[in-house]
């Protein structure tokens, strides 16, 4: 029985050693205890959750419409991450939630995020709703008063999440990764890694 316990252990040691992790060049954030809910609105008006994608890898993404610089180039890096994808694109949300629902309304919203790509979608909710996604995503935004009441910026945070196919917060990715990185993390995922 002895000789028999030390085989199986062995045995189960040396599978454990053959089985690497996963590399992913973005960010591994599996297993935190933050970032499982979402429930704003989308830019056709429609209730949306996180479950509402399920079986999709959904790359999130919180900034504004007239944000100048990291919201656009990190929305054409998503559409170039899909382009490298293929058909594996349709199997990809991008999420953008907008920190800005004074200004962003449903309609501007929808105009932005669909020049980037007609698949993505546009989020957002009232000043609390607003607060709550950004808090149970760790993101941090503060208004910063511009020349005039209206032209006020937002500083936020620069980093997008992304959800495996079964909904669970996976990676996150930095600000400017290279869209080749970001679609080979992304087709892990859908692989089932």
């Amino acid at each position: 029985m002895k000789i028999l316990s030390t085989l199986i252990l062995s045995i189960t040691l040396l599978l454990a050693a053959c089985s690497q992790p996963v590399a992913f060049k973005s960010s591994d954030i599996t297993g935190v205890d933050w970032g499982k809910t979402l429930s704003l609105t989308d830019h056709n008006g429609k209730p949306r959750q996180l479950a509402d994608f399920k079986g999709k890898a959904i790359v999130l993404f919180f900034g504004y419409t007239q944000c100048p610089d990291v919201c656009p180039t990190t929305l054409l890096a998503m559409r170039d991450v899909l382009k490298r994808l293929g058909d594996d694109a349709s199997r990809v949300q991008v999420l953008f939630v907008t920190l800005d629902p004074e200004r962003d309304s449903a309609q501007l919203l929808s105009g932005y995020v669909t020049a980037f790509d007609p698949s993505f979608i546009g989020l957002r909710g009232d000043d609390a709703a607003t607060a709550a996604a950004a808090k149970e995503f760790k993101v941090f935004y503060a208004k910063q008063a511009g020349s005039a009441p209206d032209t006020y910026a937002m500083d936020h945070s620069t980093g997008s999440y992304v959800f495996d196919p079964q909904g669970r917060l996976r990676l996150l990715v930095r600000h400017g990764e290279p869209a080749d990185s970001v679609a080979a993390d992304i087709k892990l995922l859908l692989a089932g890694q």
